[in-house]
């Protein structure tokens, strides 16, 4: 039923070792994308022109920083970024200089997913925590983000999996994972076999991500009883 190809790869532990490695560099990648994103877009919702703290020059360059990354392909991305890669790591190959390039693809897209989800907190419950006084500060971390964590969670699940396929067309400048397997043991030795197996892996590993994330999704979202 299945290549000679695939048993080896089984025996090798090489497909094993794929599945931890997609999951790794998605979940590491994502994480850090979250730390540069979450920040970049509080700040790009609230210096909107609605914004709790409107300011239209800080606003418009980071809305043209986070445009001008999120319109440039992954692929074209990729190649362009190696030379970060190499200046921060010392070196453009491997799994560390893939987790830098899809950091820097995924951020960008989680600053506009972040900004998207504050966006959705009721005007009317920010109006009731200036009227009581609250700093600009206390509104974000007690109303905003409190407010739209759902959303942020949703946003979260989304990034994810947009990362996961970023990891796998990774693998074109040698990143590793399923995607290394699908190309390499797969595609280019004609084993259709092998690149269907990483395929319907990755499929697992998305709805597994989008199974936690839903379950974590309504027990933070306090309109579901």
């Amino acid at each position: 039923m299945f290549s000679e190809m695939f048993y080896k790869l089984l025996d090798k532990n090489l497909l094993q070792l794929g599945i931890w490695e997609t999951i790794y560099m998605t979940l590491l990648s994502s994480l850090i994308a979250y730390v540069i994103g979450l920040p970049l877009g509080i700040i790009l919702s609230i210096t909107d022109q609605n914004g709790i703290c409107p300011n239209s020059f800080i606003n418009r360059v980071l809305g043209f920083i986070v445009n001008f990354f999120r319109s440039i392909p992954f692929i074209v991305l990729m190649v362009a970024m190696l030379p970060v890669a190499k200046f921060i790591l010392g070196t453009s190959l491997g799994n560390g200089a893939v987790i830098v390039m899809l950091v820097i693809a995924a951020a960008p897209y989680v600053g506009r997913m972040v900004e998207s989800s504050i966006k959705e907190v009721n005007s009317g419950v920010i109006e009731a925590a200036q009227s009581m006084g609250c700093t600009n500060f206390q509104i974000i971390t007690r109303v905003l983000l409190p407010e739209a964590k759902p959303a942020l969670i949703h946003g979260a699940v989304i990034s994810m999996v947009t990362i996961l396929g970023y990891s796998a067309m990774a693998a074109t400048i040698g990143g590793t994972g399923l995607g290394q397997i699908a190309i390499i043991y797969g595609h280019q030795r004609s084993n259709d076999d092998i690149t269907w197996i990483c395929v319907l892996l990755m499929v697992l590993i998305v709805q597994a991500i989008q199974i936690i994330g839903t379950f974590i999704e309504r027990k933070t979202d306090k309109r579901i009883k």
